[in-house]
This record gives structure tokens, sequence and C-alpha cells, in this order.
């Protein structure tokens, strides 16, 4: 249930997946609805794929599902051969992280915000100080961002930092929550650009959220399209202008729905 663009090599003759959903479901506490239903994907490493579906689709609830922000009701989330729920949280994070739609910088610097997954992990100060100016330089952040704290800066630039934040650490698998909505386009362009090299070079798997699928088209390797937390079926070649298209419809429709 997921769509491969007609270029791309099917993985699946390659390598073992890294990430495998087997009929994983989620229910809704209260109410008992499905908001992810009977879900089953193969994710491979260096995959660049793009989620794509409208607002309520269950595409943050998806990648909460990947790094144990959540268990399936049912069904199974497997990294490697493991069962993720015999994996210890902060073990699944430290390879699998993800990066929400708007971060938070937990009230400190630019400059502490960069350094602390290091610092976690025992870094020398060397490593630290090296690895946090990488992806500083990497992701454009200037110099003078880095005494600033969260409420010094826009929205955009906070997602700019979360994102250096998750890349200092060079994860395996890079989660991302509609990462483009908060970014200029030029800064979202660079960022697409670094991802395709990071996948290309590091074989770092990205998958990456949003309402507008036509904005990751060139980025995209493959794509998963989530509709009322179902994963579903789309001819190849994808036509990305149409699916963007549908999706807005979809949400206008429900805007219409809930004003009556």
């Amino acid at each position: 249930m997921t769509n491969d663009r007609p270029q791309t090599p099917n993985p699946k003759s390659q390598t073992p997946p890294q990430l495998r959903l087997d009929r994983a479901s989620f229910v809704a506490p209260v109410g008992s609805r499905y908001l992810l239903k009977d879900l089953s994907a193969a994710i491979f490493p260096g995959d660049r794929i793009v989620l794509a579906g409208a607002s309520g689709a269950g595409k943050t609830l998806f990648l909460q599902l990947l790094n144990r922000r959540v268990e399936p009701s049912s069904g199974t989330v497997y990294l490697g051969d493991r069962d993720l729920r015999q994996i210890q949280p902060l073990k699944v994070r430290r390879s699998v992280t993800l990066v929400p739609s708007e971060p938070k910088l937990l009230g400190m610097t630019v400059g502490e915000t960069l350094a602390y997954p290091l610092e976690l992990r025992g870094a020398k100060s060397s490593e630290i100080q090296s690895r946090v100016g990488e992806w500083r330089d990497r992701l454009q952040i200037p110099a003078n961002w880095m005494s600033r704290k969260s409420a010094q800066l826009s929205l955009g630039q906070r997602q700019q930092v979360a994102i250096a934040r998750a890349l200092v650490i060079q994860p395996a698998i890079l989660l991302l929550d509609d990462p483009l909505v908060l970014l200029d386009g030029a800064m979202g362009d660079r960022l697409l650009t670094l991802l395709t090299e990071l996948s290309q070079t590091q074989k770092m798997t990205v998958i990456a959220s949003t309402r507008q699928p036509d904005q990751m088209a060139s980025f995209a390797q493959r794509l998963f399209y989530l509709q009322e937390g179902e994963l579903q079926d789309l001819p190849d070649p994808i036509d990305w202008t149409a699916l963007t298209a549908q999706i807005a419809e979809t949400e206008r429709q429900a805007d219409r729905e809930w004003g009556e």
C-alpha cells in the first residue's frame, strides 16, 4: 500500500526493511474510533518518503508510531527484526528521531539546544563544538542566533534549529512532521537538497509529512498517502499537482461539514 516513483528500483530486492508496519492500528482512547487502521508498509535504509494527507488524516500519529511516542492498539511496528515495544523508548528515539511540526527548544539558547543531545550521549567538548558548528553551517543558522532563546526566534527559525538539533546526532531515521510549513521557500529548498544528499551519502532514511506533496515531488522516492487513517494506493506515475488539489478539496469538504 505504498507508491514508488517509476524510476526508483524496488528496494525489497536489495536489503531487509529498516522499519516495518504489520497491520498496525491505533484506536482513539475515547470513542473507540480508528485513527489509524491496518497499516502495512516496509521502509528501507536511505528511503526518502513523503507522507501525504489532509489535516486529520493521521500523519502525525503515523510518525509517532514509528518512534514509539505512541504504541499500536493492534498489529506491530518493527525496527529491524525487533518489535518496537521490546526496545526502550529512549533507545528507539536515538535512531528514529522525530521533529514535530511546532518544536520546543526547552528554554535553552540555540547553542545549548544544539549541544544538548550530544551532551546526553557523553560526547567530548571538542566533538560537540565541531558538530554543532558543522550543522549550524549546513542549516545556515547565523552565529548571532546562538545566544538567543526560543522566545526571540520566529516559528520558522525554531523549526530550522530543531531540524539542526535532530541532525547533529545523525540519526539512522529522521521523521519530519510538516517541515516546510514554517520555512520560507528558499530555506525549504535548501533543506530538501540537504536531506537528499544525506540519504544518498549516509543512507539516512527520511520520512516527511505534508498537506502539499507537490512541494516535495523532486525530493520523494516514495509516497505514502493517508486518507482517514488508511494508506491508499495511487496509480503510477503520480500526479503530484492533482494529489495536492485532492487533499485541499478534502480539507474544504471537512470545513463545510464542520460548519453545518
